[in-house]
């Protein structure tokens, strides 16, 4: 038996008022999917903790069978790990966006959703400039960069607010308060005098792109503890496709081989077919697979409902399309949103979401369609998210 885990992150949301009550999920036109929840085995699941954040990491840890109460400690330094950066005991390391910011309001938490190639060079000038042996500031993808603050550990006391929180609202009430918090606010104001006139950002305005106006600080996190490997947790061998670096670094934290498919980005670019191909192929030589596809919820943190639409339409049609043909009688599927991102919020809420178990030995219990309200009517709930892997596999 073979198994694939397919997060679609953010896909779940909140009824619509002008779509008649629907969500994104209920507007999208998925055949597959409509086609395998008669099928499927359908339920909630509370990937969240009660009192803990509703971010990505917490929730995609649940996914992937690892409870977050007791491995979770902050997303930045999991990204940290992806990107290979040591973290030592006593340092804080914080997630470092490009934002743009526009007559004191926050404009763009992504600047524009500036390209990989454009926002290296404007932190290398962060780092040249800003940086020493206790400031570093290292690239990652696109607007999502990393700050490391070594033996700064008091600042991880402060009270910081994500940039994606707060569109277009006066940026001055946000700011990083309380203790440990002047070294942010330092870092995040001279900042702009660094990337005000850099050639990019002269470029980007001469195109009419968002410029990036200043960095900002925000999910602060320490040393991670270790996770038990994958392997050896579930006796399964696995690997793990994503475009973010928060995905791969839960993927090197559970020791999971994480696949270098082209074309894999975080957004409507996305190649899907060839992140399903790569992922299918990598079954050749490994128990399990997880495909994590970013674009519905970097579309509903945009407040577009066109676009949260067409990239669940598209994982339909270019993704699970692929999983529901590829050997079926040898393939157990789970297919999921890590979170809920509604459009009205336009941020991560901790509403459980639905899950689709699809495959040999799962029994159909009576769901239509893969929408929240198809899994709230069967009355299936599963409190605690990190024992749906046990469910995939059977155990």
């Amino acid at each position: 038996m073979k198994y694939c885990v397919l997060i679609i992150d953010g896909a779940s949301g909140w009824p619509l008022p002008q779509h008649d009550g629907k969500t994104c999920l209920e507007l999208a036109h998925t055949p597959n999917l409509d086609a395998m929840a008669p099928q499927g085995f359908l339920g909630l699941v509370r990937t969240i903790p009660p009192g803990m954040e509703p971010s990505s990491a917490c929730a995609c840890m649940s996914a992937l069978g690892y409870d977050p109460k007791v491995y979770y400690r902050g997303r930045s330094a999991i990204e940290a790990k992806s990107l290979g950066i040591p973290v030592d005991d006593g340092d804080a390391v914080f997630r470092c966006n490009l934002v743009a910011v526009r007559d004191g309001k926050m404009w763009s938490y992504s600047s524009g959703y500036i390209s990989t190639d454009e926002a290296q060079p404007l932190i290398s000038a962060l780092e040249q400039t800003l940086g020493s042996d206790k400031i570093r500031f290292y690239p990652g993808v696109s607007y999502r960069h990393i700050c490391l603050l070594k033996g700064r550990e008091d600042t991880l006391l402060a009270s910081c607010t994500p940039p994606h929180d707060i569109h277009d609202k006066p940026i001055d009430q946000f700011l990083p308060k309380g203790p440990g918090s002047d070294l942010l606010r330092n870092l995040m104001k001279r900042s702009e005098a660094v990337l005000r006139d850099h050639p990019i950002n002269i470029k980007r305005r001469s195109r009419g792109d968002i410029p990036a106006t200043m960095i900002w600080l925000f999910w602060g996190s320490g040393k991670i503890p270790d996770m038990p490997p994958f392997e050896q947790t579930y006796d399964l061998s696995a690997a793990m496709t994503s475009g973010v670096d928060l995905l791969r670094g839960l993927a090197r934290m559970a020791g999971m081989d994480i696949l270098d498919i082209p074309g894999v980005t975080d957004g409507l670019d996305n190649d899907h077919a060839a992140q399903a191909a790569g992922a299918l192929n990598a079954l050749d030589d490994h128990d399990l697979v997880v495909i994590h596809v970013e674009a519905p919820d970097e579309a509903a943190h945009a407040g577009s409902i066109s676009d949260k639409v067409e990239a669940i339409q598209r994982v339909d049609s270019e993704v699970i399309s692929q999983l529901r043909s590829w050997q079926p009688d040898s393939l157990r599927l789970l297919i999921m949103p890590d979170h809920s991102t509604p459009i009205q919020t336009q941020t991560h809420v901790a509403d459980p979401v639905p899950f689709m178990l699809w495959g040999p030995g799962f029994t159909a219990n009576g769901a239509k369609r893969f929408t929240e309200s198809e899994a709230k009517k069967v009355g299936f709930f599963i409190e605690n998210g990190y024992n749906i892997m046990n469910m995939l596999i059977g155990e």
